[in-house]
């Protein structure tokens, strides 16, 4: 089945946005539970029901979402944004598999697909945890309050060795979401792209609201949907619909530096288009 996000959360995992102000929410835990499409792993079955349970995990996302939405007039860092990526990145992960691209940690440590599935799911939910601390080096701040929330999530599901391969496995992927740093995994590389096409309108609404105009805010409110399913050529195929040309920043600018240093270009092709005979006016108004 082909996910789609356009704002709103299917029924893969994800739950409609516009059904609860996730974001206004200040406290853990959050209004939702994530769910992840498990298929039969039970780790990351195991894995999934820690986090919900996890409240000091849940509030992180909400301290996060603070400094983003709150602090800095940003998009959305929160709980919802974690759903997405997580369930998106899973999507990504999947589709390669399908594609018999093989996964690092397999290759490098001869541990199972469901395992790689555990990295994506469990590095999608931390990797902005660090927003909580600040925006600048938010990425190094996820990696040190990651290291003891992942070992503590595994417990129980892994023993060692396999618990430190697959936490230093979920750093990698955390440090990586970073836009200027290399992937070295095709699991890093999944939760990687995955963060950059949480881009649709729904998630800049809040700052847009509430009078913040700059191109990011207007371009991400062009993006009216993202849909992730089987490429014609490759074995992962992202298209965009827009309603304003506007959103193409979204796509040069933030989406195409993700895919380039994700480690995963080559098995990723984008199509985005302009659905309509018309562009939507998205401002009306501009002042200095």
């Amino acid at each position: 089945m082909e996910e789609s996000h356009d704002g709103t959360l299917d029924s893969a995992g994800m739950a409609p946005e516009g059904e609860v102000r996730e974001e206004s929410l200040a406290r853990a835990p959050t209004a939702r539970r994530m769910r992840v499409p498990a298929r039969h792993n039970q780790a990351l079955t195991q894995v999934v029901e820690h986090i919900n349970e996890d409240l000091e995990l849940q509030q992180l996302w909400k301290c996060a979402n603070i400094t983003a939405v709150e602090r800095l007039m940003m998009t959305d860092h929160g709980p919802v944004h974690i759903r997405i990526v997580a369930n998106i990145a899973l999507r990504l992960l999947r589709l390669l598999g399908d594609a018999a691209v093989e996964f690092t940690i397999v290759r490098d440590y001869g541990m199972r697909p469901e395992d790689a599935e555990v990295v994506v799911v469990m590095a999608a939910a931390l990797h902005d945890i660090g927003m909580s601390i600040h925006r600048t080096m938010h990425e190094q701040f996820s990696v040190a309050l990651a290291g003891p929330k992942i070992r503590q999530i595994l417990t129980g599901v892994y023993d060692e060795p396999d618990r430190t391969i697959i936490t230093s496995e979920i750093l990698h992927a955390i440090i990586s979401h970073r836009s200027d740093m290399h992937g070295l995994t095709v699991e890093a590389g999944c939760v990687k792209v995955a963060d950059a096409l949480d881009m649709a309108k729904g998630r800049s609404r809040i700052p847009f609201q509430l009078g913040k105009v700059d191109v990011h805010s207007l371009s991400a409110a062009a993006i009216d949907s993202v849909t992730i399913g089987k490429g014609e050529h490759r074995p992962i195929g992202i298209r965009v619909a827009m309603n304003n040309s506007a959103g193409i920043f979204q796509l040069d600018e933030l989406l195409k530096p993700k895919i380039a240093t994700s480690g995963i270009a080559q098995h990723i092709e984008v199509t985005a288009s302009i659905e309509g005979e018309t562009e939507s006016r998205l401002l009306r108004v501009y002042n200095l």
